[in-house]
């Protein structure tokens, strides 16, 4: 009752100030102002009013939408969880069964971590120069061409 009451003290006000609006010659401002002030009465007399007071004063309501929080929490954590990596002891041996058949063992052996020594370079023959000496000829050809 008491919804209804401001819902229609609310359209009341709203109609006064569309009414000012409009003589003031601001007539399509008016038209908008008055349209939101029929708003609340038409809720009232749709029966909304009631409905949404009915829900908004029974605890029942609330401990009903605290629930549906709970769930919603308990639904996000588990997929931040299965994000993290966090499946089954299957999955999970399964995906370290993957990491450890590389294609390239030793492409990968730099990122193993700063435990393991690199690999050594393979030992140059004697008739072969080093390669910093292969690109002093690339140097003077660009110097040539003023590179």
């Amino acid at each position: 009752m008491l919804a209804e009451t401001v819902c229609s003290a609310v359209s009341a006000a709203g109609l006064g100030i569309a009414a000012i609006t409009a003589y003031r010659r601001r007539f399509l401002a008016a038209t908008r102002v008055a349209a939101y002030s029929l708003v609340p009465v038409g809720l009232v007399m749709t029966g909304v009013v009631q409905w949404v007071s009915g829900i908004v004063f029974k605890p029942s309501v609330w401990i009903g939408f605290g629930l549906l929080g709970a769930a919603w929490l308990l639904f996000m954590a588990t997929r931040a969880v299965e994000r993290r990596g966090g499946g089954t002891r299957k999955e999970r041996k399964a995906a370290a069964a993957a990491r450890r058949e590389a294609v390239a063992p030793e492409a990968s052996a730099p990122s193993l971590g700063a435990g393991r020594a690199p690999a050594q370079p393979a030992a140059r023959p004697q008739g072969k120069p080093a390669a910093n000496e292969d690109f002093s000829d690339i140097e003077a050809i660009l110097k040539k061409h003023g590179i």
